[in-house]
């Protein structure tokens, strides 16, 4: 069993049931009824959302435990979403191009963070649209969540680097006060970003 598996163990979610904030406000920019790919998705409160929206979501993450989860959360909205477990080592450019690719606290250490960054992008078509939220290397002075390393902790500089053809519309670093699930609580540190793939 992985440690992800271990933390999502259990009934509770531990992120909660509600999507990501900066997932909902940013969602509008998706064409209607499109295909959306979720990394690191977990328990699947941001993929199960989004099918509520009315977008046909792939929800990606390397815990079983954690898309069992999901697709439960699916069943209990009366949605549907698909589901792949996979170590993200693995993951290579989807076959057929997403409309958007969804990465809400994903974080990788160096090395596999670029390889997936990279291949996240690559799995839009020109024109998709790229969400990303995490946690900046200021998250270590809080106790909201996240990684402890700080090679793993984001910032803005850092993913324009990690995303070159995405055209960002807002790309900024914030302070915020976190309200989901017991796992994110409290102030935080982040960073967050739309924009989309150039042709």
């Amino acid at each position: 069993m992985t440690r992800w598996d271990e933390r999502f163990t259990g009934e509770a979610f531990l992120f909660g049931t509600e999507p990501n904030r900066w997932l909902a406000r940013q969602a509008p920019r998706i064409v209607s009824g499109g295909r959306v790919l979720s990394l690191g998705e977990g328990e699947g409160r941001n993929a199960v959302w989004l099918a509520g929206q009315g977008f046909r979501v792939e929800a990606v993450d390397g815990s079983a435990v954690g898309l069992e989860k999901a697709r439960r959360l699916a069943d209990a909205r009366g949605v549907s979403i698909g589901t792949t477990v996979m170590d993200l080592a693995a993951f290579r450019p989807a076959p057929e191009p997403f409309d958007a690719v969804v990465l809400v606290f994903l974080h990788l250490p160096p090395g596999l963070r670029e390889a997936v960054h990279r291949a996240a992008e690559a799995s839009l078509r020109p024109g998709g649209v790229a969400i990303v939220e995490g946690f900046t290397p200021a998250q270590l002075a809080f106790t909201s969540g996240g990684p402890k390393q700080p090679d793993m902790l984001y910032t803005a500089e850092l993913l324009r680097g990690d995303f070159p053809g995405i055209s960002w519309d807002v790309l900024e670093e914030s302070r915020l006060e976190l309200d989901e699930g017991p796992g994110h609580q409290g102030p935080a540190s982040v960073v967050r970003g739309a924009g989309r793939r150039t042709p």
